[in-house]
């Protein structure tokens, strides 16, 4: 059944997922309310609050709770959630697309990015649902329900790996930079498996058992502080290392690794050529590995499991505000990717590597400054689990506990699993890079591209954008884009594993 088919009392059935209040569906004053939210959309007015004013208000929960989060907390939620460890390598690509190029195609993820985001807002406007798995209930039934937790629940758990994997493999070198030592022992403080245990349950867990995502603004705040000072050493470091750099016997390795910043240097490589090193920019570039970069700066900006849900928190939220958020945590964002890959790029040009603070360390492996630059990005992407593990959790309980009321056993218990769960693949799983760049092909493109598009087309009613609309047919386009990028992506994943290369990675 079509969209703009479905009765009033059937849009009731959605306004309220969790069922708390199903009783008060019989009564006239919340029936009469879907129907005027349909009459100001048919208006064009824009709809600025969800959770009306009065005693209405305690009958159209969305959630459990009501928003209480702030406007620049959810700027700080929303920017962590999109910041991912991929800044680390944005110099890298740059190196191998040229300037001109890297900026032309970070513009356009960022603006493809914000009207994914619009399309989801506009969906979630129009039935008055804020949650990504409701949406494609809602749109196209149980199955694509199903789908999109699925796809959030993968992105997500691979998200969370490769930051947990960053954590595991730089923690141990911090420490044994503190200690000065110049081998690495076998002593229990150095080594990652039991580091990464230890950061999951003193440091994750507290975090990811608070009831409210508008809680971890401040966590947020702080976690982006800390890539602000990232960015301003990468932007000190590019006038004190000279052009060309000191040899180092061969250090400098430019290997390829498309997770950007997830995996570890595992020994020497063969020295560049000297034309390689030299310390004249490239404005446009194509070269074999170009094609990689590519589908990593596509989901350099995936946040849209998070969208939803800080809407659903926000404090007086209306479609406008939740789309000003998003663009205002897009817009800066790119800002620190594009300077951070500019200034990356521009320090080391064709010597850098794949994970820029692994090329720093190569020029001086005790200098002082990278040491506090690696520990504000351990801590950058320590606290962004956090952020991350929230749509998961809301995924599963959409797909095993739908309809249920909230419980603390539930929401404890299916955080402390998945932290297992992700620290078990982390610890034992030695590919599991290339397992999550597959899961990243598949996955993050549904979530960006696809969804949202081929939702908002089963969403909107036709009586008022007919499928040859303009509208509908720039998401149709959307949605084809997104097949485009997932087969291009899962090419050149396949034919990396088929040539031996294996260093397919995430989405962020």
């Amino acid at each position: 059944m079509e969209g703009s088919e479905l009765p009033v009392q059937a849009e009731m059935v959605e306004l309220v997922p969790n069922g708390k209040h199903a009783a008060a569906l019989g009564t006239t004053t919340v029936l009469s309310l879907p129907g005027d939210r349909f009459d100001e959309n048919q208006c064009g007015a824009e709809m600025e609050e969800f959770l009306p004013h009065g005693a209405e208000k305690k009958q159209t929960h969305f959630t459990d709770f009501e928003g209480k989060t702030s406007f620049g907390m959810s700027v700080f939620n929303l920017s962590n959630a999109i910041m991912g460890s991929g800044i680390l390598g944005l110099a890298y690509a740059m190196a191998n697309t040229g300037i001109i190029l890297f900026l032309f195609l970070l513009t356009a993820v960022a603006l493809l990015s914000s009207y994914s985001i619009h399309l989801l807002l506009k969906s979630s406007g129009i039935v008055g649902i804020r949650a990504y798995e409701q949406l494609g209930l809602r749109a196209f039934g149980t199955p694509g329900k199903l789908a999109a937790a699925i796809a959030i629940t993968l992105q997500n758990i691979g998200a969370m790996s490769s930051y947990l994997y960053i954590v595991k493999s730089e923690v141990p070198l911090v420490i044994q930079t503190f200690l000065n030592l110049e081998e690495k022992t076998t002593d229990w403080y150095l080594n990652g498996n039991y580091l990464v245990i230890l950061v999951s349950v003193t440091v994750i867990l507290p975090l990811a058992l608070m009831k409210q995502l508008g809680y971890l603004g401040y966590a947020s705040g702080f976690s982006l502080s800390c890539m602000v000072f990232f960015l301003i050493s990468v932007i000190y470091k590019k006038f004190q290392i000279p052009c060309p750099l000191p040899e180092q016997g061969g250090n400098i390795t430019s290997d390829l690794n498309a997770t950007l910043g997830s995996e570890h240097w595992d020994g020497p490589a063969a020295p560049l050529p000297p034309e390689v090193g030299a310390c004249t920019p490239s404005f446009f570039t194509l070269n074999s590995q170009t094609a990689y970069t590519i589908p990593i700066m596509a989901f350099a900006f995936v946040c849209h499991p998070e969208v939803l849900p800080i809407y659903t928190e926000l404090k007086d939220p209306s479609k406008k505000k939740m789309q000003c958020i998003s663009n205002i945590s897009i817009t800066v964002m790119y800002l620190m990717y594009f300077l951070a890959a500019l200034f990356g790029y521009l320090t080391f040009y064709g010597r850098v590597e794949s994970e820029l603070l692994h090329t720093y360390s190569r020029v001086d492996p005790f200098d002082v400054l990278i040491l506090c630059v690696r520990v504000a990005v351990l801590t950058a992407v320590t606290l962004t689990v956090p952020i991350v593990l929230f749509p998961v959790r809301r995924a599963i309980q959409q797909m095993l506990f739908q309809g249920k009321d909230f419980s603390w056993i539930r929401h404890v218990t299916i955080a402390v699993v998945l932290l297992t769960f992700i620290n078990l693949l982390v610890i034992f799983a030695p590919s599991i890079l290339g397992i999550f760049g597959l899961i990243g092909a598949t996955s993050a493109p549904c979530l960006i591209f696809i969804f949202p598009a081929i939702f908002y087309i089963r969403i909107m009613p036709k009586d008022k954008e007919p499928l040859r609309s303009t509208p509908k047919v720039l998401a149709a386009c959307f949605a084809l884009l997104g097949v485009l990028f997932m087969i291009m992506s899962l090419s050149f994943i396949i034919t990396d594993w088929a040539t031996g290369g294996g260093r397919s990675g995430g989405s962020h």
